[in-house]
C-alpha cells in the first residue's frame, strides 16, 4: 500500500516534470524536500524535550523552572540555541582539528539517518524497510564512534576517558537492545516497524506487546536509556568525575550539535518504545479509531483516504513517545548515577541473560504455536 508520503512524492515528481524538469532532478527534488521536513521536525522536537526536561526538574526539585522567556518559558530553548550560535568556535591549539570538527557531525548524522524507519501513522513513514528494526540499532551504534572521535581529538585527559567510556556502554547495551527486539518481530512475523505495530493493533489494547512480553519491555527500556547515555547512565559526561566527559573542549555550535544529538536520539528511541511495545498509532478507543472515516475526500485517482485518521496516529505515536520522555526524566532524578563497573555489570551479567532468556522462551512458544 502505498503511503502518504509516497503519494504526495508521486505528485510533486509528476507536477515537476510538467513543468519541464527532468525525472532525475524532480525525484532529487522530492528527496531533499523529505530530508530538510525531517530535519526540521527533528531539530523542532529537540527543543521541546529540553523545555519539559527544565520543567519537569523543576517540579521534581520544587522549583518554577524557566517562566520569562516566552509563555512557561517555551522559548528558553530558542534563546539558549541563538546563544550557542553565537558564542565563539574554539578549537584545542594541539588537538586535532579535522576530527575535532567531524566529532559532533558524527553524533548527529546516524540519528537524523534513524528516523527514516519510524512510522507515527500506518501510511507516514519515510522508509519502511524490511528490516527497520535492526536498521535503528545499527545505525545508532555508530554514535558511540563519533563521541570517542571527540574524546580523543581533544587532547585532553577528561574527554579522552568519555570516549572509551561510551564504547564499552554501547557494545554493552546493544547486544541486550537486539535481542529484546527479535521476541517483539517473532511474534509480529517480520522486522518492519509498520508491521510489528499492525500485528498488535489486530488485538487492541490487550494486543500491545507491553503485556505479551514484560520482560522484553523493561529490558529494552533499560537499554535504550543506556544507549541513550542518560542518567543514571551518563558515565561518559559524568560531571563530578569527568568536568563534562567528551564535551569539555567543546564551545559554540559544536557543542550545541553534540546537545542536539543526544536529545534527538532520545526523542528517536522513544518512538521505537511506543512501536515495539506500545501499539504505535494505535488507539485502540473506537471514537478515535473511526474519526478519520467521517473526513475523506477522493484524491486524483478516485481513491479516497481519510483528513484526520493520519492526525490521530501521529498525535497518539507522539503522545505515547513523550510519555517514556516523561518517565525517563523523572529517572534522572530519582536514581543517582552508577559506577562503570555497576553499569557494564548490568548489562552484561542482568540484561543479557534476561534479554536472551526471554527470546528463547519467545521462539519456543512460537514453535509450540506454529506445531
Amino acid at each position: 500500500m502505498a503511503t502518504h508520503i509516497e503519494i504526495c512524492g508521486k505528485q510533486l515528481v509528476q507536477l515537476l516534470n510538467e513543468l519541464g524538469f527532468a525525472t532525475t532532478s524532480s525525484e532529487s527534488i522530492w528527496i531533499l524536500v523529505s530530508t530538510l521536513t525531517l530535519v526540521t521536525g527533528v531539530t523542532a522536537g529537540v527543543p521541546v524535550i529540553v523545555w519539559l526536561e527544565r520543567k519537569v526538574s523543576a517540579g521534581v526539585q520544587q522549583r518554577t523552572g524557566p517562566e520569562y522567556a516566552g509563555p512557561l518559558g517555551i522559548t528558553q530553548s530558542l534563546v539558549d540555541g541563538i546563544k550557542l550560535l553565537l558564542k565563539e568556535d574554539i578549537i584545542p591549539s594541539k588537538g586535532d582539528a579535522w576530527l575535532f570538527i567531524a566529532g559532533p557531525a558524527v553524533i548527529v548524522t546516524p540519528v537524523l539517518v534513524s528516523y527514516l524507519v519510524i512510522p507515527f501513522d500506518q501510511n507516514i513513514v519515510l522508509s519502511d524497510l524490511g528490516i527497520g528494526a535492526f536498521f535503528w540499532v545499527a545505525v545508532s551504534s555508530v554514535v558511540p564512534l563519533g563521541l570517542l572521535i571527540a574524546g580523543y581529538a581533544s587532547n585532553n585527559k577528561y574527554s579522552f576517558l568519555g570516549g572509551p567510556r561510551a564504547a564499552a556502554q554501547s557494545i554493552s547495551y546493544e547486544i541486550p537492545l537486539a535481542l529484546c527486539i527479535s521476541p517483539a518481530s517473532l511474534l509480529s512475523g517480520s522486522l518492519s516497524t509498520v508491521d510489528i505495530v499492525k500485528t498488535q493493533s489486530k488485538y487492541g489494547f490487550f494486543g500491545w506487546n507491553l503485556w505479551r512480553q514484560p520482560i522484553g519491555f523493561i529490558a529494552f527500556s533499560v537499554s535504550s536509556l543506556a544507549e541513550c547515555e542518560r542518567l543514571p547512565f551518563d558515565l561518559p559526561e559524568a560531571e563530578e568525575e569527568l568536568v563534562a566527559g567528551y564535551q569539555t573542549e567543546y564551545s559554540g555550535i559544536k557543542f550545541g550539535l553534540s546537545y542536539v544529538g543526544s536529545h534527538s536520539n532520545l526523542l528517536a528511541s522513544s518512538p521505537f518504545v511506543t512501536i515495539l511495545y506500545l501499539g504505535g498509532w494505535d488507539s485502540s478507543i473506537p471514537f478515535f479509531e473511526n474519526l478519520g472515516l467521517d473526513f475523506s475526500f477522493p484524491n486524483s485517482s478516485g481513491e479516497s483516504f481519510d483528513v484526520l485518521g493520519p492526525g490521530v496516529g501521529i498525535i497518539t505515536t507522539l503522545s505515547k513517545s513523550y510519555l517514556f520522555i516523561f518517565i525517563s526524566i523523572l529517572t534522572r532524578w530519582t536514581l543517582p548515577r552508577v559506577r562503570i563497573d555497576q553499569l557494564l555489570d548490568l548489562g552484561w551479567k542482568f540484561l543479557l541473560p534476561i534479554a536472551l532468556g526471554n527470546l528463547l522462551l519467545t521462539a519456543s512458544f512460537q514453535l509450540l504455536l506454529m506445531s
